[in-house]
């Protein structure tokens, strides 16, 4: 079934034309290329940053093993005669 909120709000071809020319009035042609290379060099930044965060992530959980919880306690029960002679 199709989410009429994605039909909706999805950008067609008529609306990225129009924010393609706004772009282009605005920084201009001749700034275009500048604009697009720092905006490749940045999303190549980011992806390399996150790559790095990633591998030392991976690094940091395989260098600390995984350690077994301490044994937890064992609860014995006490019969009412043996809490008497103790209060006692």
């Amino acid at each position: 079934m199709t989410n009429y909120f994605q039909l909706a709000f999805s950008p067609g071809m008529p609306e990225i034309l129009l924010v393609l020319a706004v772009i282009l009035i605005f920084f201009g042609a001749k700034k275009l290329p500048e604009l697009a290379k720092g905006m490749g060099q940045g999303i190549k930044e980011f992806k390399k940053a996150t790559r790095d965060v990633n591998n030392e992530l991976e690094r940091a959980m395989d260098d600390h093993p995984t350690q077994s919880p301490p044994p937890s306690p064992q609860i014995t029960e006490q019969s009412a005669g043996d809490e008497t002679k103790k209060d006692a």
